[in-house]
């Protein structure tokens, strides 16, 4: 059937409302979807650009290599070691529980270790990675580098560890490493080094470690690598080389410091031994000492408590944190002061009868009998207290004070040591700013002696000795440059004390090791070429009471170990030629003529030979006995080419 027009027509106006409406609604959509792809092409172009190339580009920090630190001789003493570890990012990994469920079965870890984990993941922020496991074998290595694609976020990677090889033989002194503290990440101006903020990074926390971090550090790189969509890396695209850390060179010779080490096992002790001429520290020894490999990756709690709670404080530097009543060592100071100041003659002689009064009080000495007339040598040899006490009350506190600051007591020195004691070299100002009291003539007499605020270190009665020996303001050196002394170091100046004066005092010196009545008597050197001028001491760590005194003063064998005296001996060598300056410190060793000084001739002498000495270097009588201890100490120490030096040098 024919439509009319009519019809034809209103359909036609219908298609046409219906075409209107369909090509509107496709050209919003096209319009939608045009200005959508001008936005992501155009406008937004760069900023997608950015996205895509951050998910595609990983840029990674990378580690330098820690300086190296080397004894005199070229000896690693401080060094690196390479290290498999693997690690997890956050940010990196689309489902931590899954990925950690896997590592757990692959690396056979604890579920203490997930918990471990966990909890730094929590605390630190996305993109810093966190340590699965540490010290990882080959084995296991390999095993998560198969499985790379099915564990996204993980990294397995080769790193550097610090190691000491000769362990406690310079715990103290060059110190050790260990895991960034929370107080570290505490910068003094702006943001911490990120290179802190790296997983098990270690950081110096004692000694030279901690005092040269900076320079032992180096500085990071930067390395970008692309990754495909599991987090595989498919190559690497650059790299910016991280700056190794400065190596260094300590003045400590380790055939020596290891001998030091093994010689005072047993004892709560310091040792030090000085080059005269120049200052180099050859030995420096506080005992006992620990391993500070333990401190690496972090000390357990058991090992830690162990250390901490000992009473002969192994974690404590001794030989600058030490600060002990200097007793009889420093006489020779108060003789120097006498002798300079003109008050006294050497010739002069004093009547002792065991101890003087003065001001109403009777101060003793040290030999009950008293030591009859002495001069001013004799005194030093036999280390008469009553001459010393005339030389006080006529050189005054301010004569005592003025002489111990010259020979460098009472100074804090600038050293890569941590904890360094300022001692007392006690004043009349000192005490009044201190106690608010006027100086007293007993406080004089106390000081003459080494005893009352008188405190010294083993480091400042060690460079006493040096500058004696030479005359020169010589000062205390651990570090020195590599390979040896820069041409054209200055030398020591000179003391300005006359020729005359330090030629009694050393004489002293030497009849206290050499005259059959000096107080070292007993542990002389035999080879007179290499002979040793040396000065004893006794400092009390309790007061002896007039009625103990009365009742009779109970020996120190007698005494329970922490009361008894601590022992001191200082010396140098050769006499005639001075180069070798020995400072001993035994805790509660109960006198220093029969704990310290034994202790300071085998060390002296191992230093002029360069290794054991020969029996011939010891008095006869005693090489018997001298015969079985070197044999002990031989089987004990490490021989002198144990360790192959290499060149310290950074290619």
């Amino acid at each position: 059937m024919r439509r009319s027009e009519r019809d034809l027509a209103k359909a036609a106006r219908v298609t046409t409302r219906r075409s209107l409406l369909l090509g509107g609604m496709m050209t919003s959509v096209v319009g939608v979807l045009g200005f959508r792809m001008w936005q992501l092409g155009v406008r937004d172009a760069e900023e997608y650009y950015l996205l895509a190339e951050e998910n595609r580009i990983n840029l990674r920090l990378v580690r330098p290599d820690r300086g190296r630190i080397f004894d005199r001789a070229g000896k690693i003493v401080a060094d690196n070691e390479h290290t498999y570890r693997i690690t997890l990012v956050n940010e990196e990994a689309r489902d931590v529980d899954d990925v950690l469920a896997k590592l757990q079965r692959l690396l056979g870890l604890t579920s203490e270790d997930i918990d471990r984990i966990r909890e730094q993941l929590d605390r630190v922020r996305g993109f810093v990675p966190v340590t699965v496991k540490d010290r990882v074998t080959w084995e296991e290595l390999s095993i998560i580098a198969l499985n790379t694609p099915a564990l996204p976020g993980v990294h397995p990677e080769m790193v550097l560890s610090r190691v000491y090889p000769f362990g406690p033989d310079f715990a103290h002194q060059v110190g050790y490493v260990g895991p960034v503290s929370d107080s570290d990440l505490t910068a003094k101006d702006g943001e911490p080094d990120p290179l802190l903020r790296s997983p098990d990074y270690q950081i110096g926390k004692t000694a030279l470690e901690r005092i040269h971090e900076r320079a032992l550090r180096g500085e990071p790189g930067a390395q970008r690598v692309e990754v495909n969509a599991g987090g595989r890396t498919m190559r690497e695209l650059a790299l910016d080389p991280p700056t190794p850390g400065s190596d260094m060179q300590i003045t400590l010779d380790h055939h020596l410091q290891n001998f030091m080490r093994v010689r005072l096992e047993g004892q709560s002790a310091a040792a030090i031994v000085m080059d005269v001429t120049n200052g180099d520290l050859l030995g420096c020894t506080s005992a006992p000492a620990f391993d500070p490999n333990l401190f690496v990756r972090g000390i357990s709690s058991k090992d830690y408590s162990g250390l901490r709670d000992s009473e002969f404080r192994p974690l404590a530097d001794k030989t600058v944190q030490g600060a002990y009543p200097p007793g009889s060592t420093i006489k020779m100071s108060n003789a120097l002061a006498a002798l300079e100041s003109g008050v006294m003659d050497p010739a002069e002689t004093v009547t002792c009868n065991g101890y003087v009064e003065i001001s109403g009080r009777r101060f003793h000495c040290w030999k009950s009998g008293g030591h009859g007339r002495v001069d001013m040598v004799g005194a030093l040899r036999q280390s008469c207290d009553v001459y010393f006490y005339e030389v006080a009350q006529r050189i005054g506190i301010d004569g005592i004070f003025a002489m111990n600051d010259r020979l460098g007591l009472g100074q804090k020195y600038d050293l890569p040591l941590s904890g360094m004691v300022h001692g007392n070299n006690p004043s009349r100002a000192w005490k009044q700013e201190r106690y608010g009291q006027d100086w007293l003539i007993g406080d004089t007499i106390n000081a003459s002696i080494g005893q009352g605020f008188t405190l010294t270190s083993p480091i400042q009665l060690a460079t006493m000795t040096a500058r004696l020996a030479s005359g020169t303001a010589v000062l205390p050196r651990l570090v020195r440059p590599l390979g040896g002394a820069s041409p054209g170091e200055p030398a020591p100046v000179s003391l300005g004390l006359s020729a005359e004066a330090l030629a009694i005092v050393r004489q002293g010196m030497f009849e206290v090791s050499n005259h059959e009545r000096g107080t070292a008597y007993a542990s002389r050197i035999a080879d007179v070429t290499k002979a040793m001028a040396g000065k004893t001491g006794t400092s009390q760590v309790f007061s002896i009471t007039a009625a103990e005194r009365a009742a009779g003063v109970r020996s120190q064998d007698e005494l329970p170990w922490n009361r008894r005296d601590h022992g001191l001996f200082v010396a140098f060598a050769p006499f005639d030629a001075p180069r070798y300056a020995v400072t001993v410190v035994v805790e509660h060793g109960g006198g220093g003529s029969t704990a310290a000084a034994p202790i300071a001739r085998d060390i002296m002498l191992f230093a002029q030979h360069g290794g054991l000495p020969p029996e011939d270097a010891y008095p006869t009588a005693q090489r018997a006995r001298i015969r079985e201890d070197l044999a002990q100490l031989s089987e004990r120490i490490l021989p002198p080419d144990g360790v192959t030096p290499i060149t310290v040098s950074r290619t």
